[in-house]
């Protein structure tokens, strides 16, 4: 795809979280929507290798949701990409359905662990990292962590194994949305400077706009590309709830589900067509 055709699909997936989140009730928007560019640059952007016909292939690339909550991004990625039926999106938290609120890697291809437990992501995706480097393969591993996330010891345990293993296999985004449950980041107990950290501890750092694709494809190529020796973190600076004018940069949109006439405001706003809600 090229970068307009990624932007329009960054919004097809915003439109498909808003929707899922209004029929299930339930759910966290903020989170998800900040993160549907860098999950539309993984999937659709030519990042990742990852095929739907064959969601256990051996040379594929592996992905981790750290931050398992925003689900809606994860699952919204996977039906455009073909994993399964967009239709099923709807079904989000509903009983009997393979969309959990947190994925669940017995119930849908293409996730590759169930995640939701935060702080735990980047442990497995250094795990997988090193179980490949181990066995001679190239593939790269990738996680999605929250900057809140990083208030968690074993993220910075992760991290310290990883640059010790030099695991250049491994790709670690933070979507620093700078907002948590509670609040911003910084008041509740600051990870800052995330950067300095990673630095740190030993991993080599890019920073980029999050919500640009452009910069999201230029930065996740480099990290791709660049074998330095290190484990590799994005620190993708980000906007709580962005495209949604209500809920960008609202905590307390974390975890609340938009209602009916929300829902509806919400799409026209992405799609920039009045949507009658039926």
């Amino acid at each position: 795809m090229d970068l307009r055709e990624l932007e329009t699909k960054a919004l097809d997936l915003r439109v498909d979280i808003i929707t899922m989140l209004e029929q299930a009730k339930s759910g966290h928007p903020g989170g998800s929507l900040s993160a549907a560019d860098i999950m539309t640059a993984l999937y659709f952007g030519g990042i990742m290798n990852h095929d739907p016909n064959n969601p256990t292939k051996e040379d594929r690339d592996r992905f981790v949701l750290s931050k398992g909550h925003a689900a809606p991004a994860l699952y919204a990625a996977l039906a455009e990409a073909g994993y399964f039926p967009k239709e099923e999106l709807v079904t989000l938290r509903k009983l009997g359905s393979k969309l959990q609120g947190h994925p669940d890697c017995k119930k849908l291809a293409g996730v590759e662990v169930s995640t939701g437990s935060l702080g735990q992501g980047l442990s497995i995706a250094a795990g997988m990292a090193c179980g490949l480097k181990l066995k001679g393969a190239e593939q790269t591993v990738y996680t999605l962590l929250g900057d809140g996330e990083c208030q968690e010891g074993q993220v910075w345990e992760a991290a310290m194994f990883s640059a010790h293993r030099n695991l250049d296999n491994l790709v670690a985004i933070v979507d620093h949305n700078k907002l948590q449950i509670d609040g911003n980041i910084e008041d509740v107990c600051s990870p800052e400077d995330l950067g300095d950290k990673f630095r740190a501890f030993g991993w080599q750092v890019f920073v980029c706009d999050g919500n640009d694709m452009e910069a999201v494809m230029g930065t996740l190529t480099s990290a791709r590309e660049i074998h330095c020796g290190k484990p590799k973190a994005v620190i993708a600076e980000t906007t709580k709830g962005k495209g949604v004018s209500f809920m960008e940069g609202q905590a307390g949109w974390h975890g609340k589900a938009p209602n009916a006439e929300q829902s509806a405001q919400a799409v026209a706003e992405l799609t920039g067509k009045e949507v009658e809600h039926v």
